[in-house]
């Protein structure tokens, strides 16, 4: 390959199935995808566009020994996760809020000739990590499959430009390479987001990727081998079993990690603030001073439903069918601010989360109606200083 790193990620298209490579995506003949947003902002800027600053710095200054094609020390790649402060005085900022030796062992993955397979429920940041580590490895998150039910083998193997094949016949030019292929000619990360919706044998035309790091061409006689740095991140939530179970000799090619929810509600309280503020910004909403409060009640009662038991232990509850992530609870209090600072005083109150925590816990419009009301009778009635929460709840839920 010849060209810097942003002249490639500039030239790459996407593949046949839709996927994006490059912050591009398959529009339409003779439209430039390769533009800016409207005014030279992007609403949702890839992690190393947001975050290119930390990681030139860390580039700059890390020092370890880094794996082939790494842009980075493993070391450095955990900082940029977790945050710190660096030798020059540059303050890095979480990433991720969660036990450091989980990350550690994600990182050393990759370093390995293994891939890396990121499980847990619905909203435990999966995709976030995933597309993290992937800017800190290969300072490009944009190689991704992501997965369906209707993802075809052309997403991880190669599709063909059918005008040319039909007057050229198979040939290099006629080809068009997966985000896998790239990944493998150019030594960087890929990413395949929900692998388990992807059919299982779509799935499998993984394995000699990942063991044998080639993928043959049959129709040209070649095939590609993966360079140094080569790796795969896929992703999978534990509420998908059953839907495209990995095969054993598909799941033998990844290291797992299973990403947890937060342990405390205090950490949870910290993740969904930072969150919401770095959200709030980027969406340039209205500023809302106070939200303290309405965070930490959004939590408790998410934690309290998914755990089926009350903070203080006293009451069994009964959990709706839904997973009340720490990414939906983000979700319900971004709603909220939208609503105060729009059409409110600009002060986050209960009646701007009750509709989102309604929308969020009733998933079942007949049993998780009747959690939710009994929820509301049995324990947010009678708990102190909740009188408003109560009565917003109650106002939504009809």
């Amino acid at each position: 390959m010849t060209g810097t790193d942003e002249e490639r990620q500039g030239d790459r298209v996407s593949a046949t199935d839709g996927t994006t490579r490059g912050g591009s995506t398959t529009i339409g003949v003779g439209e430039d995808v390769t533009q800016p947003a409207p005014g030279g902002e992007l609403l949702r800027p890839h992690a190393e566009q947001l975050y290119a600053g930390e990681l030139a710095a860390l580039v700059a200054t890390d020092t370890a020994a880094r794996p082939p094609s790494w842009r980075m020390s493993p070391q450095a790649v955990v900082t940029y996760l977790l945050g710190g402060t660096l030798e020059d005085g540059t303050v890095v900022t979480p990433k991720y809020v969660g036990p450091r030796r989980l990350v550690e062992v994600a990182v050393a993955t990759l370093a390995t000739d293994r891939a890396l397979l990121l499980l847990g429920v619905p909203g435990t940041a999966k995709t976030w990590v995933s597309e993290h580590l992937a800017a800190a490895v290969s300072g490009d998150s944009t190689l991704l499959v992501q997965g369906t039910s209707g993802t075809g083998e052309e997403a991880i193997r190669y599709g063909w430009n059918y005008a040319r094949l039909i007057a050229e016949g198979p040939s290099p030019a006629a080809l068009v390479p997966s985000p896998v292929i790239t990944a493998m000619r150019e030594g960087r990360v890929a990413r395949i987001e929900e692998l388990t919706r992807i059919p299982s044998d779509v799935q499998d035309a993984l394995i000699t990727v990942l063991s044998e790091k080639t993928l043959p061409v049959p129709e040209l006689g070649t095939e590609v081998q993966a360079a140094k740095g080569f790796t795969v991140i896929a992703t999978a939530n534990d509420r998908d079993r059953g839907v495209n179970d990995l095969s054993s000799a598909l799941r033998r090619r990844f290291n797992t990690v299973v990403l947890p929810l937060p342990a405390g509600e205090d950490e949870e309280v910290a993740i969904v603030a930072r969150r919401v503020a770095e959200l709030g910004r980027a969406l340039e909403l209205p500023p809302v001073p106070a939200a303290s409060e309405e965070i930490r009640r959004v939590v408790q009662v998410f934690r309290e439903l998914r755990s089926g038991v009350t903070a203080d232990g006293r009451t069994r509850l009964k959990s709706p069918s839904g997973t009340l992530s720490t990414a939906e609870a983000i979700s319900v209090v971004m709603g909220g601010l939208a609503l105060a600072g729009h059409f409110g005083d600009g002060e986050l109150r209960a009646a701007d989360v009750a509709g989102g925590i309604l929308g969020a816990v009733v998933k079942d419009p007949t049993a998780d109606a009747t959690v939710w009301t009994e929820y509301l009778e049995a324990v947010v009635r009678e708990r102190e200083g909740w009188g408003d929460f109560y009565r917003a709840c109650r106002e939504v839920s009809g």
